[in-house]
């Protein structure tokens, strides 16, 4: 028996075949877009590459160089505190007002297009106008947190933006805001999933609202949780937007994120070598988050 080649492979495709034809055009726009900007990341971290000087000078292999000056770089743990603490604070945070918006917007209204519209509001403004916004409303001198404090008798206005733990803590109450109302959306689609009849039940049982909320609700929501906090805490990693523009890091570099030294690095200072550096170790520390979250995921399933 003749065994087709591959022409007659591609007339008469099998089911393998024709399921690898119908997705190479995907594996080859992921390559693209994402193998390729990732693969120049790792081999531009090895160089030491500076666009400063105006000399156009060569890329110069350091090897390992760019990696060990990272692990001794002050500025680097800094910023990479500041991230894990936006992250520890603001994906919790926006969680649990998610969930609460989500619950609001699920209740049995008459119109129920105001409510979850009032959703969508947050996060379809650009992220660095909710940083503009805040900027503003916790502005020293005009800025209505301080305007509603001397109200309510406060004797001096609170510098926000000057003292290092009231600017983290107004960029963390920016992003709680911006962020909440992503996470309600994920969570208020998990809702409408859970069956009605679980719930009648219940009360038939006698059990009470409170007990119905984390008998029922919590565990059959885990897996929309899950799949919000994934989301939430990837872009959490990556915090530049709200930050930058409501402090560009500051008081001095009190709350600069991962990606605000990235971009200072590359942009400002025009060293793409340890810039990409520093990017490989943020891709990193979501692929580690990312795979703790997947292995949950995995747990569950089983």
């Amino acid at each position: 028996m003749v065994k087709p080649g591959l022409l007659d492979r591609l007339r008469d495709p099998s089911e393998r075949t024709l399921g690898l034809l119908l997705l190479a055009p995907a594996f080859a726009l992921l390559a693209l877009i994402v193998a390729y900007p990732i693969g120049r990341l790792l081999f531009n971290s090895f160089f030491d590459l500076r666009l400063s000087g105006g000399g156009g000078a060569a890329a110069k292999f350091v090897g390992w160089e760019n990696y060990a000056l990272v692990w001794e770089d002050k500025a680097f743990w800094n910023a990479t505190r500041n991230t894990v603490l936006i992250t520890l604070i603001t994906v919790p945070g926006a969680l649990v007002v998610g969930l609460a918006l989500a619950l609001l917007a699920n209740l049995p209204f008459k119109r129920q297009w105001p409510v979850r519209l009032a959703l969508l509001l947050p996060w379809a403004l650009p992220l660095s106008f909710v940083g503009l916004i805040f900027a503003w409303f916790f502005h020293t001198e005009y800025g209505v947190v301080n305007d509603v404090l001397r109200r309510a008798g406060a004797a001096e206005p609170t510098m926000w933006m000057l003292r290092p733990e009231l600017a983290f803590t107004a960029i963390c109450g920016a992003i709680v805001w911006k962020t909440s109302s992503f996470m309600a959306l994920i969570l208020l689609a998990g809702l409408q999933m859970i069956p009605r009849s679980l719930y009648e039940a219940a009360e038939v049982d006698g059990a009470s609202q409170w007990q119905q909320f984390w008998q029922i609700t919590i565990p059959m929501l885990m897996p929309s949780i899950i799949v919000a906090l994934i989301f939430r805490t990837i872009t959490a990693l990556q915090t530049f937007d709200i930050p930058y523009t409501m402090t560009k890091g500051g008081p001095g570099e009190s709350t600069e994120t991962l990606a605000m030294l990235i971009h200072k690095t590359t942009i400002e200072y025009l060293d793409v070598g340890y810039g990409s550096t520093l990017a490989v170790f943020m891709f990193l520390l979501s692929m580690a988050v990312t795979a703790v979250y997947l292995r949950r995921i995995g747990r569950n399933a089983n």
